[in-house]
């Protein structure tokens, strides 16, 4: 779990892709002095778990599903990530709840600057835009920002200098891709109201004479 307030910017050192499945390796900074093998780290918005550590490279096992449903494909060698080490109990509660458990990627459609902000707009499929409501959350390659608008293809976001200074939203333009995952509050809700769940709140509702 992790709470999408970027720590710092990372840097790919390999992607040794295999059949079904890829080895990460990701030149970092700070973090690597406090992690361990076994810990969670957020990586472009990605939980993945670190299986070794050298100097200063985190490596990282990447699952086919992983790359299937992610943009991690198509990260290079020198190619900046943001990255995030998992919550604990002492941490500060900023951002939102971010599980790392990617549901899709989208494409910035266009990025505006309006004063010392920029707008971003992103494209996103419509299995993600169900769960995004206006002022609601997302996390936007790991970034926890607030949605400022849905549109029927897309969403919008709007950023300060310093998460373009500390992110990758500083300097992705228009067409390149970014993960997407909805507030997980949004789908459990979501799930409840399914009207033909087995688990449907809205069903329980009714039935005792609430709706």
């Amino acid at each position: 779990m992790f709470t999408g307030l970027i720590i710092e910017l990372g840097e790919i050192a390999a992607l040794e892709k295999k059949e079904g499945s890829a080895r990460l390796s990701v030149r970092a900074g700070d973090i690597v002095h406090d992690a361990a093998i076994g810990d969670s780290i957020s990586v472009n918005g990605i939980c993945l778990t670190v299986t070794a550590i050298d100097k200063n490279i985190l490596f990282f096992d990447v699952s086919y599903e992983t790359l299937k449903s992610t943009g991690l494909e198509n990260l290079k060698k020198g190619d900046r990530i943001n990255m995030e080490t998992s919550l604990r109990p002492s941490s500060k509660m900023g951002g939102h709840f971010v599980t790392g458990h990617i549901d899709g990627t989208g494409k910035i459609r266009s990025k505006t600057v309006s004063g010392n902000a920029v707008r971003i707009e992103i494209e996103a499929p419509a299995g993600i835009l169900n769960y995004l409501v206006e002022k609601g959350s997302v996390a936007v390659d790991g970034i926890s920002l607030t949605v400022v608008d849905v549109l029927k293809d897309a969403f919008s976001v709007v950023i300060i200098p310093h998460t373009a200074k500390l992110t990758t939203l500083g300097f992705k333009g228009a067409g390149e891709t970014v993960n997407l995952e909805p507030d997980i509050l949004a789908k459990y809700v979501a799930k409840f109201m399914t009207p033909h769940s087995s688990s449907s709140l809205l069903s329980a509702l009714k039935q005792s004479g609430f709706v």
